[in-house]
């Protein structure tokens, strides 16, 4: 019994010994990694922002300059998403909002999609989606440059009517055989400038708050289903 007390105990401090050996061997690669990832987060974020919105917009620390809104039918959002804020010499530059179009082709389309403060669309990138491959995949900026037409956009020189696809009756061209896919982000592209001239000031003047990586709660979204 003593014997077996003994083996038990001896088992248990070698367990309570490795446990802490690796608690302590995790704590340091955490602080030895953790400022580099960071880092690297923080860069891959800035470039896929600077694809929407060009460095030239804005003077300020733009990923510290960050708001987090409430979901939005607007903005297809079921979650909060991060808003960040360009600003040129402490006045409103730009926004970049995240949005969904819910009905693509094969599911959810996920944008991210940079608004000047006069309403005029700097840029609008695809960051996830499940479109048919050679098909509707043109949506993506490394498969065509169909999404660069929402360039310069706003509802001063594109009136409501023309927010479609050319099948539509709109003004937008679309790959034949492949409308659905278009058609889902132009209709979320119009949307995302309607949240926008809803919530323009409010965008603007809220204090900042930590925010989640770009795509993130879209992400997690489709993870859970």
């Amino acid at each position: 019994m003593k014997r077996m007390t003994k083996a038990a105990f001896r088992t248990a401090v070698n367990l309570l010994f490795f446990t802490v050996i690796g608690t302590a061997i995790l704590a340091v690669t955490y602080l030895l990694t953790h400022e580099r990832i960071a880092a690297t987060e923080d860069e891959a974020r800035m470039k896929l922002i600077s694809e929407v919105a060009p460095p030239n917009l804005y003077d300020n620390a733009l990923l510290k300059d960050t708001i987090q809104v409430e979901a939005s039918p607007l903005l297809g959002t079921d979650e909060p998403t991060p808003v960040y804020r360009g600003r040129m010499q402490g006045q409103p530059a730009v926004v970049i909002l995240q949005a969904i179009a819910p009905d693509g082709y094969s599911g959810r389309i996920s944008l991210i999609i940079a608004i000047t403060a006069a309403g005029n669309i700097s840029g609008v990138r695809v960051v996830s989606h499940k479109e048919t491959p050679g098909l509707g995949d043109y949506i993506e900026i490394l498969k065509s440059k169909w999404i660069t037409l929402f360039n310069g956009k706003s509802f001063e020189n594109t009136p409501e009517q023309d927010w479609k696809v050319k099948k539509d009756g709109g003004q937008f061209d679309y790959m034949s055989g492949a409308t659905i896919s278009p058609r889902a982000v132009v209709k979320a592209v119009n949307k995302a400038l309607q949240y926008f001239a809803a919530h323009r000031e409010t965008l603007f003047a809220s204090a900042p708050q930590p925010a989640t990586p770009l795509g993130e709660a879209a992400s997690s979204k489709e993870a859970t289903k």
